[in-house]
């Protein structure tokens, strides 16, 4: 629930303001975040050991997403 809260606080405060990361930016980097806090609670849990790898693999995916975005942000940059 923290996670989503953070997330729409943020969110609102980049539309209001135009400081801060925006949507697009932060979200990715948010479910990569949330994925791991959840493999983590459900190692603690002693949840079967499929769902905390479905947790990172989760997490994995949303971090690939992530810096994939970055990159080829970054290589448009260089071009123009």
């Amino acid at each position: 629930m923290g996670v989503v809260l953070e997330a729409a606080l943020l969110v609102v405060w980049h539309r209001r303001t135009g400081a801060g990361v925006a949507a697009a930016d932060l979200l990715p980097n948010l479910a990569a975040g949330f994925c791991m806090l959840l493999a983590v609670r459900a190692a603690l849990g002693g949840a079967a050991w499929v769902w905390i790898a479905a947790a990172l693999a989760g997490s994995g995916v949303a971090h690939v997403f992530d810096l994939r975005r970055r990159w080829s942000e970054r290589r448009m940059e260089r071009q123009a």
